[in-house]
């Protein structure tokens, strides 16, 4: 599929939509993932105990360390509990979402499209590299420009022999300060981005200062930051001042764990986790400096105790949970639109 063919429109795992057809979107989930990369030998025997025990609801009672100490709860590989948890969404009006799994945690063309066809929803596919413990043993040995090849494919073919095509570069995934071989990654998108029209998307390191870095790496890459949208911004900045510097240069600003309070577990006893409120006033910030046209939302469901089956806030919560409290913040109807339905239209078209 040439460039020709997809611009000015978005392309799902069922083929090119027109943007007025996106409807309410999500912009960062997983449907079904493997973040085993995470997993890290704890110092401690009682922590090792939960290594390889299956996964219960009642385990985020015992440890708040399960993220790095448990493999089973970063495994979601069954289709009919995907289709189950999202068709809940779907049943609370979503109409698309963005499947940010990329290569190296389990990404699956072929089960995306069986999920998008019995859910009704539409499902945008990523492409390009994780963070670094998941990249492949070869990784070093890998040019900047055999990825951009391999995200190329991806996008205008097909993903291996599915023609299943990407729809999204990325999650990128990066850790801060960066690795050689993300930084590789980064500009090796930005290629694939000049060469496609597809729009980029970014798992961000922490610190203020890790966005904007990230962004000009992908920038030295060709890519446009009108044509990118940085995640994960509920913890990378914690200064208005950095939100504003990245929020000038024109990039889709994404705040993409709601909910994730909740749980209780984080990957880093460091990570500043704001609550829901917390991301509303951060989001009522930006509105009020002028970059409501930017703002993008989701809820990063990638652990099984993120499912509303185990007592996590699912697939819906923004909808039923968020979207009302964003009205009684002072965020008006037609700012909850352009949230939900205009600002991720506009992100997700290819140039």
């Amino acid at each position: 599929m040439a460039k020709s063919e997809v611009s000015g429109q978005i392309q799902t795992v069922l083929g090119p939509i027109h943007p007025e057809n996106l409807g309410i979107t999500l912009m960062h989930e997983h449907l079904l993932i493997d973040t085993t990369c995470y997993y890290k030998e704890s110092d401690y025997a009682s922590n090792r105990s939960f290594k390889n025990i299956a996964f219960t609801p009642e385990l985020t009672s015992k440890s708040h360390d399960l993220y790095i100490h448990h493999l089973d709860g970063a495994r979601m590989y069954s289709e009919s509990e995907a289709i189950k948890e999202v068709s809940a969404y779907k049943n609370s009006g979503g109409n698309s979402l963005v499947d940010t799994t990329s290569v190296g945690i389990g990404r699956d063309p072929l089960a995306l499209a069986r999920i998008s066809r019995a859910s009704k929803l539409n499902v945008i596919m990523g492409s390009s590299y994780y963070v670094t413990n998941s990249h492949p043993p070869n990784m070093d040995d890998k040019t900047q420009s055999q990825i951009t090849d391999e995200i190329v494919r991806d996008i205008t073919i097909g993903v291996n022999d599915t023609n299943i095509r990407s729809g999204i570069i990325g999650e990128v995934g990066n850790f801060w300060p960066l690795t050689q071989n993300e930084i590789k990654v980064l500009r090796a998108s930005g290629n694939a981005q000049k060469e496609t029209g597809a729009p980029i998307t970014i798992h961000s390191g922490l610190g203020d200062e890790a966005p904007l870095g990230i962004l000009n790496h992908l920038i030295s890459g060709g890519a446009d930051p009108s044509n990118c949208i940085l995640g994960h911004l509920d913890t990378a900045i914690q200064s208005e001042s950095h939100f504003i510097e990245l929020a000038k240069t024109g990039c889709y600003l994404e705040f993409d764990i709601f909910g994730w309070e909740n749980t209780g577990m984080f990957m880093d006893e460091a990570i500043n986790m704001p609550n829901d409120i917390g991301r509303l006033d951060k989001i009522k910030f930006l509105i009020e400096n002028g970059f409501e046209d930017q703002i993008v939302i989701a809820q990063d469901v990638c652990r099984k105790w993120h499912l509303s089956k185990n007592g996590g806030q699912g697939y819906d919560h923004i909808l039923n949970n968020i979207v009302p409290r964003m009205k009684n913040w002072g965020i008006s109807q037609g700012q909850i639109h352009k949230i939900l339905v205009k600002n991720p239209a506009k992100a997700l078209v290819f140039e």
